[in-house]
């Protein structure tokens, strides 16, 4: 099968998650001045925000690409670990079994971040294995789940969930249920994963278990075939940072992937994607070959996203088209892969505008709008009706060009940095989620008539009209050809 099949399945993947489970929390702010007490910069506190972190972000990767995922983690008993099955309850494709212990808090990173950088991480954790009791829970729990799931994933932080107990435990129920067992280890004693059948350390941490040099290929190779011979598995999938990923099986040739990325722009989490992508493929019995470079595309993508991002399926395919001939396609998104992008644009000081309508037979007036819109941001966004609300709002017969082909001649304009196709007669929900600097229509409305206007203008933005060009319409170029 084509990586592009491959990506087309994912959502018929099913897979269980375990280990050590967080809140990563980010502070958003501006420095304007150096404090007084020392030579540390002051931030003044704009917006925070929090979401899964650790085992918690695997889940949430292996749900962006439209998988299913159970969940088993430690918690503490206290406000993070609230919040952090709250966030875990909006994930519709995931479902959460964390254990409580009050003995212990929730692990939970706070980034303080300004001018799109990190400037400080402040930690609160216990490092202490868990005690045999929640041993037992987390056990139990991930065993229950195991019917349910085709591929399990060991997510190990070193914060105590995964003890010698829990990970021989799972490891043997997924074996004696003929699962496979993908970890992402922590430890330098490989041995504790034993019966695992890929493992996926970066190159450091292969370095520190083997003790040997892993820089070069062959360096990387002759390390992971000796860390294959400590732990026991099959296969092992060396990330790299920016020399990319490297597959080595126990026979064979190693497979060197280059990294995918164009731009680094945060790494935090890239770890997480990679494992649950490469899991995912893997649970739908893709080849490790195949299953590493659909991880090697989705950590080119949250590495150029802002925070503990994920890789969404119109993701990968758009970065699978981008590696290809079809490089418009990297502009074509769903809303919620869009939302990351405007995140990033946005920590990066960027202007973003916003347009939308039909746009079924481009002509100059269509044109003119959205070289307006551009000149007055530094990314545009233009949204289209899909075929079903072009079709309620302008009638039958309408679109003439459905959306795919609408979105393509879009993107491939030089103006446009973004095409998003929204199922609704208005963009209102769309406008909520992006919240652009500046909202741009077409001169034939006004300025109170604009649908979201009131919104843009609420959260400071502008709404702007672009001049009117007479003589062009959609509409009458198709009266014209009944003729």
């Amino acid at each position: 099968m084509s990586l592009e099949s491959w990506i087309a399945k994912l959502h018929e993947a099913r897979l269980l998650v375990a280990g050590d489970v967080m809140l990563d929390r980010y502070v958003h702010g501006t420095v304007e001045r150096i404090s007084y007490e020392a030579p540390i910069p002051i931030v003044s506190v704009v917006r925070e925000e929090s979401m899964p972190g650790g085992a918690g972000n695997v889940a949430r990767n292996v749900a962006a690409l439209g998988a299913r995922v159970v969940l088993v983690g430690l918690v503490g008993e206290d406000a993070a670990g609230e919040k952090l099955a709250q966030a875990l309850a909006g994930e519709p494709l995931a479902s959460a079994r964390l254990i409580g212990d009050p003995s212990r808090p929730t692990t939970e990173k706070i980034r303080y971040i300004a001018a799109g950088q990190q400037l400080l991480r402040a930690d609160r954790e216990s490092t202490a294995p868990a005690e045999a009791e929640v041993e037992a829970r987390l056990i139990a729990a991930a065993k229950a789940a195991m019917g349910e799931c085709d591929l399990v994933i060991l997510s190990d932080y070193a914060k105590g969930a995964l003890t010698p107990r829990v990970l021989q435990g799972l490891i043997a129920a997924a074996r004696a249920a003929g699962r496979p067992v993908v970890v992402d280890p922590k430890s330098r004693d490989l041995s504790r994963y034993a019966g695992a059948d890929l493992l996926k350390p970066n190159a450091r941490e292969l370095a520190a278990a083997t003790g040997l040099p892993a820089a070069s290929d062959a360096e990387i190779e002759a390390a992971a075939r000796a860390a294959l011979a400590m732990a026991g598995a099959d296969a092992m999938l060396v990330t790299r940072a920016e020399r990319g990923m490297s597959l080595v099986r126990r026979e064979g040739k190693a497979l060197h992937l280059p990294a995918e990325t164009r731009e680094i722009f945060d790494v935090s989490g890239a770890g997480d994607t990679v494992v649950a992508c490469l899991g995912a493929a893997l649970a739908l019995g893709a080849p490790p070959e195949d299953a590493a470079r659909l991880a090697s595309l989705a950590a080119g993508i949250v590495v150029g996203k802002v925070g503990t991002a994920v890789a969404h399926r119109s993701d990968l395919l758009a970065a699978l088209r981008r590696s290809g001939l079809d490089a418009q396609a990297d502009k074509i998104l769903d809303a919620a892969a869009a939302a990351d992008r405007v995140a990033r644009w946005r920590a990066e000081g960027l202007r973003i505008g916003f347009t939308n309508g039909c746009f079924d037979l481009i002509h100059p007036g269509h044109l003119a709008l959205i070289g307006q819109a551009r000149a007055a941001c530094d990314r545009l966004v233009l949204a289209i009706n899909d075929d079903a609300s072009v079709a309620r709002l302008k009638g039958p017969g309408r679109p003439v060009q459905p959306a795919p082909a609408r979105a393509s001649v879009l993107a491939a304009l030089e103006q446009v940095d973004l095409v998003v196709v929204f199922a609704e007669d208005t963009p209102l929900a769309l406008l909520e989620r992006l919240r652009p600097d500046v909202l741009v229509k077409g001169g034939d409305y006004e300025l109170a008539g604009v649908v979201g206007g009131d919104l843009v203008r609420g959260w400071g933005g502008e709404v702007l009209l672009a001049d009117f060009v007479p003589g062009f319409s959609t509409s009458a170029t198709i009266a014209k050809l009944a003729r």
